[in-house]
C-alpha cells in the first residue's frame, strides 16, 4: 500500500486558503449590506450655492439674485475705443539683427509689444523712436507697419 500524498504541511496550507476564502467572502457580504446603493434620486442629489458649497438641501429661491451678463468681466477690462488711436508711438528697447526680432515700449501705456523685422521697411536699433499699430498674434500683441519718427 502507498503511503498518502498529503502531509502536515500541505493541509496547513489548505486550511490557511479556506480560512482566508471565507474572511473574504464574509467580508463581501458586509460589504453587501451597508452598501449605499439603491438609495432614492432625493438622497444622491447634491445642490451648489452662491458661493459654491454644496448643499443636501436646495436653496430658497426668494434669496437668489439676477445677474446682468454684460456686467461679467472674464478678462482684462475693455479700453474704450475711443480713447485708443490705431497708430501708436514707441521706442524699441531691444531688438536682435541676427534673430530678427525685438521689443517696442508703448509710450502711452508702457506696454512691451512685439516686433519682428517682417514688419518693418528699414532696418531698426535699439532706442529709435518709431510709429506702428498693434495686431493680435498667436502669443499676444505684435507691432505691424512699423516706420521710424
Amino acid at each position: 500500500m502507498g503511503r498518502s500524498q498529503e502531509s502536515f504541511s500541505k493541509k496547513e496550507k489548505e486550511k490557511k486558503r479556506l480560512k482566508k476564502k471565507k474572511e473574504k467572502e464574509e467580508k463581501r457580504e458586509e460589504r453587501q449590506a451597508n452598501s449605499k446603493k439603491g438609495k432614492g434620486l432625493d438622497e444622491m442629489m447634491a445642490y451648489v450655492d452662491e458661493y459654491g458649497n454644496i448643499l443636501d438641501a436646495p436653496p430658497d429661491p426668494s434669496q437668489k439674485e439676477t445677474i446682468n451678463s454684460e456686467d461679467i468681466e472674464v478678462s482684462v477690462s475693455k479700453l474704450e475705443k475711443a480713447e485708443m488711436n490705431p497708430i501708436r508711438k514707441g521706442v524699441v528697447t531691444f531688438f536682435n539683427d541676427s534673430r530678427g526680432y525685438g521689443f517696442i515700449r508703448d509710450l502711452e501705456t508702457q506696454e512691451s509689444i512685439f516686433v519682428h523685422v517682417n514688419e518693418t521697411d528699414f532696418p531698426i536699433k535699439e532706442n529709435d523712436r518709431v510709429t506702428f499699430e498693434i495686431a493680435k498674434g498667436p502669443k499676444g500683441a505684435n507691432a505691424v507697419s512699423v516706420r521710424l519718427t
